[in-house]
């Protein structure tokens, strides 16, 4: 009698393997309508295509730079999984890629995405991707195109990782920092929660040693989680930055990442010149107090790591500070005085009133 055929003896496939194609395609459908609703005019084509194709002809005659960057979401993404939320988490991938960009006294023209999971689920990814489209919306920038790819053995299921790749353009004249000169103001612009940076730290100290959870309120009193705290969309600076510059002789913009607000403003500093940034200058959210009481973390250590409720900082000349002020107000966001560029060796420092 002829042995009983098993699995092993069966043809595999790549789905057997974990990978499923059909899903893929079925993903592609779905983000269809989400890349076309962040189409910029000089876009050229449409979804299909080995890549994406972007006229800079029309941007500008006058020595025009292209910049990129790129970046991820970090260990923000196993918050996400942890909750089983991901229709913010592409607005932090495309902030965190755009507003470098803006940094530099860029315009933001389109974005390109990555990702990877352990197990593809069109809707998920569609949630995910739905995100990253309403991140380019609120920049002003075209969702060029992307990526997804499927990790089994690598990644479990509902596992994901995001990052961004953005590419925009400046006239060389308009690069930043120009101009950082002694008398400067600092300029802060709020930043509710810790955007993307951090995240390793406050979920250790939050999670493993406080051992709370993600479903209790985020503080004493809090009408919201914690998970939804921990959440929250960061801030896309790059539109106010635009309309900050168009009427203001601006001299610099840090984005507040990792290394904090020593470590970024030290970026944009000429070694002729030192920063002074006064703590008790602005509010600082609830969430820091919360994951430095729960881990015991010196301050020193948290100004290193977080941004404190600043995500972007300004420098712009005396004069200018007032109606630097109201623009970005006016742009919806808070902001601060919150230090001085002083002469000195390229130092700066943070410290309370």
């Amino acid at each position: 009698m002829a042995p009983e055929r098993d699995d092993a003896s069966r043809p595999l496939s790549y789905a057997d393997a974990g990978v499923d194609i059909a899903a893929g395609d079925k993903a592609v459908e779905l983000l269809k309508a989400h890349v076309r609703s962040t189409l910029r005019p000089e876009v050229v084509g449409d979804i299909g295509g080995f890549a994406g194709l972007f006229s800079i002809g029309r941007l500008t005659a006058r020595d025009p730079l292209l910049v990129a960057s790129t970046d991820g979401v970090g260990t923000k993404s196993l918050v996400a999984a942890r909750m089983g939320r991901y229709d913010t988490i592409g607005i932090d991938a495309v902030a965190m890629c755009v507003d470098d960009i803006a940094a530099s006294g860029a315009e933001p023209l389109f974005f390109l995405d990555y990702v990877s999971v352990g197990h593809l689920v069109p809707e998920m990814v569609e949630s995910i991707v739905a995100g990253v489209a309403a991140g380019c919306r609120d920049a002003g920038c075209a969702l060029l195109g992307g990526e997804m790819s499927e990790h089994p053995g690598i990644m479990e299921p509902g596992e994901f990782d995001l990052v961004g790749f953005a590419v925009g353009a400046v006239d060389r004249a308009g690069v930043l920092p120009a101009g950082v000169a002694a008398g400067d103001v600092v300029i802060g612009i709020d930043s509710p929660g810790l955007r993307c940076n951090g995240y390793s730290l406050a979920r250790r100290a939050l999670l493993e040693v406080a051992g709370r959870s993600l479903e209790e309120p985020a503080w004493p009193g809090a009408a919201h989680s914690l998970g939804d705290e921990l959440l929250r969309p960061s801030v896309i600076y790059s539109p106010a930055l635009l309309r900050l510059r168009a009427e203001v002789d601006v001299h610099a913009f840090a984005h507040v990442t990792g290394g904090g607000i020593v470590g970024n403003l030290s970026r944009v500093l000429p070694d002729h010149c030192d920063a002074k940034v006064t703590r008790d200058t602005w509010p600082e959210p609830l969430i820091f107090r919360e994951i430095q009481r729960a881990g015991s973390i010196p301050d020193d250590e948290m100004e290193h790591v977080f941004n404190l409720g600043l995500g972007m900082l300004a420098v712009v000349d005396p004069d200018d500070a007032p109606r630097a002020l109201e623009i970005v107000r006016a742009a919806g966001r808070q902001a601060f005085a919150v230090g001085e560029i002083r002469s000195g060796t390229g130092r700066v420092t943070l410290a309370r009133a």
